[in-house]
């Protein structure tokens, strides 16, 4: 097992960390949840080395912690997508809670966020009344391109990626403030009882939307005669008979969602419960099975995934993937060893009858080191660094300003400290 030393917090004490998981989903999500899984698979090894942590969620997450900040009393997915004047007041209302609970409790030393966008222009406005911060990026860094290239940490609040070709594609303001990256993990697959056999699906396992690419899964597998699973919500809504029942209702406000537009016109064509099926979001066991169940695991993404969770798990349980070349992929899918990567469709076709010769052990010996402890250990030696140089900015500040000859109108650590 390796070791670490933990960075202690200013004043000598156990170090403090505020996790900012945002209001999206309970943590651990109840199914889909990238973002709310990378959590709950980090804060018991951060508790484990040390660490007390303090998780800002949803009322409803029940994740182990030493402390909470329970925000909206459910999560907020199903409008995620909703138009920005629809859906702007989760992630601030989420906001204005931690900010209180920041300025209620200095013993907390760092925050570690992982809302977009708001977590860092929020948390940045607050100055030195906030702790320093660390966000985590999870996200494809085009999609916020105005903020990201032009949002200053001021010495405060600095990045982390996911993957290095995720920071290599970000903006240059913003790579000037990543301190690393740390590849994302996940825990040791579960032995189920009785044990699943091997079946001959390919399996899609992902929220439903176009950057997902399920159209063209769905259009692959059918030329190929492959069978072909969907497992991930629409809109927020993972039970198939509630989506249709909805969907009925000329009135529901699902209609308007874009990722609903996407289900309906480009993939529920391709759905007829044989050679395609669409078996809704999935959780605990019933995910395991699916997973552990398939053939191949399958990612034809169109846009560039930044850190591909359910890669990660497909190669630990010795499962192959086929997908695109964009984002993260390609270098954690090593082509013709641990699955193929094609540029089009027709390449898909091919890839599903070249599979099976890909080796099960040469799958979960690519991703053995990528391991929750090694994670936390990573985002440790971050947290050192954060600590580190947000005391060297403020140290620099206070110099410049006594150098000026003007009164220090801020304290080098934050008040109650």
């Amino acid at each position: 097992m390796p070791t670490y030393t933990m960075p202690t917090a200013p004043t000598g004490r156990r170090l403090t960390v505020l996790v900012n998981a945002g209001p999206w989903l309970p943590v651990p999500p109840g199914w889909y949840g990238g973002i709310e899984n990378v959590v709950a698979t980090l804060v018991p090894e951060l508790r484990r080395l040390g660490v007390r942590v303090v998780l800002a969620g949803v009322g409803s997450s029940t994740l182990a912690a030493d402390g909470y900040v329970r925000t909206l009393p459910e999560g907020g997915l199903e409008r995620i997508t909703a138009p920005y004047n629809q859906s702007s007041g989760i992630a601030h209302a989420h906001m204005a809670q931690v900010v209180a609970a920041l300025r209620a409790d200095p013993s907390i030393d760092l925050v570690h966020d992982h809302l977009e966008v708001v977590g860092p222009s929020v948390l940045g406005a607050m100055g030195a009344a906030a702790p320093p911060v660390l966000q985590t990026l999870h996200w494809d860094l085009r999609k916020h391109a105005e903020f990201y290239s032009t949002f200053d940490g001021a010495g405060r609040v600095f990045f982390a990626g996911v993957s290095t070709s995720q920071v290599e594609r970000a903006p240059e303001q913003l790579r000037r403030q990543v301190v690393g990256a740390v590849p994302l993990a996940v825990p040791p697959p579960p032995r189920l009882v009785p044990p699943v056999r091997r079946g001959d699906y390919g399996l899609v396992l992902a929220r439903i939307t176009r950057d997902k690419g399920q159209d063209i899964a769905a259009r692959v597998c059918r030329r190929a005669g492959h069978p072909l699973v969907l497992a991930g919500p629409v809109a927020g809504v993972d039970d198939p008979a509630e989506l249709a029942r909805r969907l009925a209702d000329p009135l529901d406000p699902l209609h308007a969602d874009p990722d609903v537009a996407y289900w309906r016109e480009e993939v529920e064509p391709h759905v007829d419960g044989r050679l395609v099926r669409w078996v809704g979001g999935v959780s605990g066991d019933a995910k395991e099975r699916w997973l552990q169940g398939a053939r191949i695991l399958l990612t034809p993404i169109r846009w560039a995934e930044p850190g591909a969770t359910v890669v990660v798990e497909a190669l630990a349980r010795g499962i192959p993937v086929v997908g695109t070349p964009l984002g993260v992929l390609p270098s954690l899918v090593s082509d013709g060893v641990t699955g193929i990567l094609a540029d089009d469709e027709d390449g898909l076709v091919a890839a599903l009858s070249e599979v099976d010769g890909l080796d099960a052990g040469a799958c979960r010996e690519s991703v053995a080191a990528w391991t929750p402890e090694a994670m936390a250990c990573s985002y440790l030696e971050l947290y050192r660094q954060v600590l580190d140089l947000a005391a060297e900015s403020e140290l620099a500040r206070v110099d410049a300003v006594l150098d000026a000859g003007a009164p220090v109108v801020a304290a080098v650590t934050r008040p109650g400290r």
